[in-house]
């Protein structure tokens, strides 16, 4: 098994340099290949700012690579649960600190719109630091 970097995945997804794709794609055709927690986390940055793709292109994507037979991850349950709540409006890195947060009583923030929209998600509270 391999494990990959961002830009071999993003090279593969968007095709924008020919040779470059080449590559990623012999990689993706013909190895086992392990795709850490912080390289997903990566690879949605880098196709949210720098090509623009929207939330359900982005996780259409996702699922799309992580359902290939060779792609191992570390917790693909827990990566399901992020590309749900990211579908259902929640920022992707929040999704992914959240998911991965779980087994906590709570998780502080001072952003409120991570607050709100978490609300009811996971047994783990969502909220302000004390104050």
């Amino acid at each position: 098994m391999i494990a990959v970097d961002t830009n071999i995945i993003v090279r593969f997804l968007t095709q924008d340099d020919e040779l470059q794709f080449q590559k990623s794609r012999e990689i993706f055709q013909t190895q086992d290949i392990f795709i850490a927690d912080t390289v997903i986390l990566e690879t949605e940055w880098v196709l949210r700012f720098a090509y623009k793709l929207k939330p359900d292109e982005i996780c259409t994507t996702l699922k799309n690579i992580f359902g290939l037979p060779n792609i191992y991850l570390t917790n693909p349950s827990l990566i399901v649960q992020v590309i749900q709540w990211h579908e259902n409006g929640l920022d992707f890195a929040d999704a992914f600190h959240l998911a991965q947060s779980q087994h906590c009583s709570k998780f502080y923030t001072f952003d409120e719109k991570f607050i709100k929209r978490a609300k009811g998600l996971t047994q783990c509270e969502v909220k302000k630091p004390l104050t």
